[in-house]
């Protein structure tokens, strides 16, 4: 199986590991077990005896032994559900694939906040966690303040601007009217 297809059969999984891990607060310990667990399933001798069980559940029986108390509960459902697919060859690529989103997501972006009123820090962690979804990182937000905004936020991260402004709203409303 060449490089490409181990990378689009592990892609899924690795994706699916990551959600969960940045849903639980556990991308780092997720990103340790798959390193660990990749190491495992690339090792020749480990591979030679896996491939040699009769079923699923005791090559994941197995591979679970090998990596001991190195895989939480998660973890071993993931090596159950890829050995129940034939998919633990896999695991080195998922481990890759996840340090990558990891390293991408570890990439703080700057959120620029405006709105009319202080936000408490409620529905700041509220917003940080809507934002850190849509952009898939983490998220430092700077606030600040324009009477001028009315109600509502402005939003600029890069290049995105989200205009949830009452101004805003008012200016396309005009904007509408005129064309």
């Amino acid at each position: 199986m060449s490089m490409s297809e181990l990378t689009t059969i592990a892609r899924p999984y690795a994706k699916a590991a990551f959600e969960l891990a940045v849903e639980k607060g556990a991308i780092e310990s997720w990103n340790d077990m798959l390193f660990f667990a990749g190491h495992v399933a690339s090792d020749e001798q480990a591979s030679a005896i896996l491939a040699g069980l009769p079923t699923a559940s005791a090559q994941a029986e197995l591979f679970i032994n090998l990596c001991a108390e190195q895989l939480n509960e998660q973890g071993q459902n993931l090596v159950k559900v890829m050995a129940e697919n034939g998919r633990l060859i896999a695991l080195p690529e998922v481990a890759q694939l996840f340090a990558a989103f990891k390293a991408e997501y570890d990439k703080e972006i700057d959120v620029d906040v405006i709105s009319a009123t202080p936000l408490t820090a409620a529905q700041q962690e509220s917003l940080v966690a809507t934002l850190e979804k849509r952009f898939a990182r983490k998220v430092k937000l700077n606030c600040s303040e324009d009477a001028s905004v009315v109600g509502g936020l402005i939003i600029k991260a890069g290049d995105t601007v989200i205009d949830g402004s009452v101004r805003g709203k008012l200016n396309r409303l005009a904007t509408t009217l005129q064309s």
